[in-house]
């Protein structure tokens, strides 16, 4: 298959698409055309995604929203072409979301993607997750997709939540498994509750499931409080100069 070929084998905008996007549902359209086309000439979409773009990428990232909270900061980890982070910035203009990704050809990726579709509740920062503490602010939730198993994942992303914040990671049927797996890894991390959702009712099939990493009042645990505090007065120090 040519990327040509993998450009032009993108499906229709499904009738969910309209509902979900609303108003926002042409820019919608220009992000599945732009990784159709551009997502898989720089390898970040595989050509065999193409076709199932809407229902598998799309649509199963937008739902996120159903269990965002109003008015929060979010910050997408590794935020690849920009799922979940852009689906979910598209139906949710009262956001402020970062979407944090280590490697330059895919922050130059979603810089453009962000200019193009006109985000400008939308900033593109570019690092590793664990690199970040006292280099962006904390925020409230955390987002992933298809990162890395639960307990890595939640070392990277759980640091950078406010006291009392959520991590959302859009998981597969093996959610449960990787809770069990995980749960020794969370704890001390500071966290106080993890769910599993399945949110998209009437909308994707199957529901996307969503395991939902609940912190106290130290996220990350004491390890990261020291971390934590130590930049705080790195912070104080630059802004005195």
């Amino acid at each position: 298959m040519t990327e040509a070929e993998a450009a032009a084998e993108l499906p229709p905008a499904p009738e969910e698409a309209r509902a979900v996007f609303g108003e926002f549902f042409p820019q919608a359209v220009r992000y599945a055309e732009l990784l159709a086309d551009a997502g898989v000439k720089r390898g970040l979409i595989g050509p065999r995604e193409v076709p199932r773009l809407w229902e598998r990428h799309l649509l199963n990232c937008a739902v996120l929203s159903e269990v965002v909270p109003e008015g929060v900061t979010v910050c997408d980890v590794g935020s690849g072409a920009g799922l979940p982070g852009i689906p979910l910035a598209l139906v949710r203009p009262d956001l402020k979301i970062t979407l944090l990704e280590p490697l330059l050809r895919r922050t130059n990726f979603l810089q453009e993607a962000v200019e193009l579709l006109g985000l400008d509740h939308v900033t593109v920062v570019r690092g590793r997750a664990e690199e970040m503490l006292g280099k962006v602010a904390p925020v409230h939730v955390v987002t992933a997709r298809a990162v890395a198993p639960l307990d890595r994942l939640a070392g990277w992303g759980v640091p950078l939540l406010r006291p009392y914040g959520e991590m959302l990671a859009l998981k597969g049927d093996t959610a449960e498994e990787e809770i069990v797996g995980a749960r020794a890894a969370l704890s001390k991390l500071g966290v106080v509750e993890t769910t599993v959702l399945h949110v998209g009712e009437g909308i994707v099939d199957p529901l996307s499931t969503v395991v939902r990493v609940e912190v106290g009042e130290s996220p990350g645990g004491v390890r990261f409080a020291a971390k934590r505090a130590k930049a705080a007065r790195t912070s104080r120090t630059r802004r005195r100069r």
